[in-house]
């Protein structure tokens, strides 16, 4: 039996190399398509607070979706990283560029010292990144398992939607006992729903 471990870091590895063939054209038209997905879903537009990311470059771009958040007056939670538990904390931010400084793996993150803590009992919208996804809503992250930790964090209530390209889809995802599953991915394709 393969190691699941070794197996995620193949498909990484692969979904990476899928990414690297769009074109700069390809990869904003592809994002515009998720972000305008992502606005005309009922759960987002009833969303008051949602937990977003800043992408790693071959992630789809939420900057866009980060704007509309604020100019529609939602709440916007970005992560930061803590670098000793690997925990997530979420922070309040005010602007995508406003009180922010690098963060782990070339993100830019809110900084820490000009943002308010949110708990995550306020969260009604989660978007939840990584690298790979099956139709099940199996996802795989980066290996250190933040967002495995964070997701039963979560309410109960809280949507938990993943952003991706159809490239970043494979048929199973190899799930361990500690990963968690995304209830919705959307793609510049469709919408799937975890079965």
């Amino acid at each position: 039996m393969e190691d699941p471990r070794l197996k995620k870091h193949e498909l990484r590895n692969a979904v990476i190399k899928r990414f690297e063939a769009f074109t700069q054209e390809a990869y904003v038209e592809k994002c515009q398509i998720i972000q305008e997905r992502l606005l005309d879903f009922a759960n987002f537009q009833e969303a008051k607070t949602i937990l977003l990311y800043h992408p790693f470059p071959h992630e789809v771009d939420t900057r866009g979706i980060m704007e509309k958040c604020l100019e529609m007056g939602k709440v916007v939670l970005l992560p930061v990283l803590h670098p000793k538990t690997f925990e997530l904390i979420t922070f309040k931010i005010d602007g995508i560029d406003k009180n922010m400084r690098p963060g782990a793996g070339d993100r830019s993150e809110p900084d820490p010292r000009k943002n308010k803590v949110v708990p995550l009992d306020f969260v009604d919208l989660s978007i939840i990144p990584g690298s790979v996804f099956d139709e099940r809503g199996g996802r795989i992250g980066y290996g250190r398992g933040s967002y495995d930790r964070l997701i039963p964090l979560l309410p109960m209530t809280t949507r938990k939607v993943s952003l991706a390209f159809e490239a970043q889809l494979v048929s199973q995802v190899p799930m361990e006992a500690h990963d968690r599953y995304v209830d919705i991915i959307i793609t510049e394709k469709r919408v799937i729903y975890k079965i």
